[in-house]
């Protein structure tokens, strides 16, 4: 694990608890991120994919970057994609005026963009946000993909550019990013997006995970980092086994995001399983199958 990368080690991308009412529960983000703490989590990612960000009005999303900030004192990067760059700049704003030590963007998603088009708009965000800033490259969900290229080109070019979640199912995907950023910047952070990639993104010379299992488990992902960085590869890899055992989260319901949260408030009983995308509630056989993976009784 790097110690000059900007930010490392096990990030949560925070679930947001609603209300049967529909409403933010700030109460149970404030216990949620308490957990986290005590925990030894790294940091927050708050209204990444898991945070429900594309559900949000942006008078919500203004109200959760101010609230939220003085919930914790872990570090805390807010995520301000959304289809309209002016919106981006003003959540971006707010979240440097607020303390958080980034912002993160997605690519100009559903235009599917191409390499020159995203070099384009990277370059734009650059010139118009006024802190640190990450790419959160899922190109799952937006169609276009950040390569090593890209992200070193922009890296020798943008100082305030300090890093990337690499959400692409393929390990070798983020360690071309490792190996092409090494010998440029020292400072820069690269996540891996999956649970699994956690420990291959730190053998290839990555910063660490940001990744959904760290809402649930977040004391795993912990215990992994402390036996890395004490060379404890035997533990190291009895703890990958199980977080590849526990990933079969993403094999239950409809939507993940769901499901994680579901779990999150079967074991730990501070949140409604309430989430804003439709058709994810998990039947009853359904929520057997957290319960036994996570040993819920």
């Amino acid at each position: 694990m790097s110690n000059k990368a900007l930010f490392s080690g096990a990030w949560c991308p925070s679930v947001i608890p609603f209300k049967t009412s529909g409403e933010i529960d700030y109460d149970a983000l404030q216990k949620h991120f308490d957990r986290l703490a005590a925990s030894g989590t790294d940091g927050i990612l708050l209204m990444g994919t898991i945070g429900e960000f594309v559900t949000m009005s942006l008078s919500e999303r203004e109200s959760l970057l101010k609230k939220a900030r003085k919930m914790t004192k872990l570090p805390m990067i807010a995520h301000v994609s959304t289809t309209c760059v002016d919106d981006m700049v003003h959540l971006a704003d707010i979240a440097y005026a607020e303390g958080y030590e980034a912002v993160m963007a997605l690519p100009h998603y559903y235009y599917a963009q191409t390499p020159k088009q995203l070099y384009e708009y990277f370059i734009d965000l650059n010139n118009r946000f006024k802190g640190k800033w990450l790419i959160y490259n899922f190109p799952a969900r937006t169609g276009c993909d950040v390569d090593a290229a890209l992200v070193l080109k922009l890296a020798k070019e943008c100082p305030n550019f300090v890093g990337i979640k690499d959400t692409v199912d393929c390990s070798s995907h983020t360690r071309l990013i490792v190996r092409a950023m090494a010998p440029v910047r020292k400072d820069f952070s690269i996540f891996a997006g999956y649970d699994e990639y956690f420990v291959p993104n730190l053998m290839n010379g990555g910063a660490g995970v940001l990744s959904g299992l760290n809402n649930v488990v977040p004391e795993l992902f912990t215990k992994i980092k402390t036996a890395y960085q004490a060379n404890n590869l035997a533990e190291v890899a009895a703890l990958h086994e199980e977080i590849g055992r526990l990933s079969g989260i993403y094999a239950i319901g409809d939507d993940f995001v769901t499901t994680i949260k579901t779990t999150v408030a079967r074991k730990y009983k501070y949140l409604e399983p309430i989430s804003r995308n439709y058709g994810g509630k998990l039947n009853p056989e359904q929520l057997a199958a957290v319960d036994t993976l996570f040993d819920i009784k």
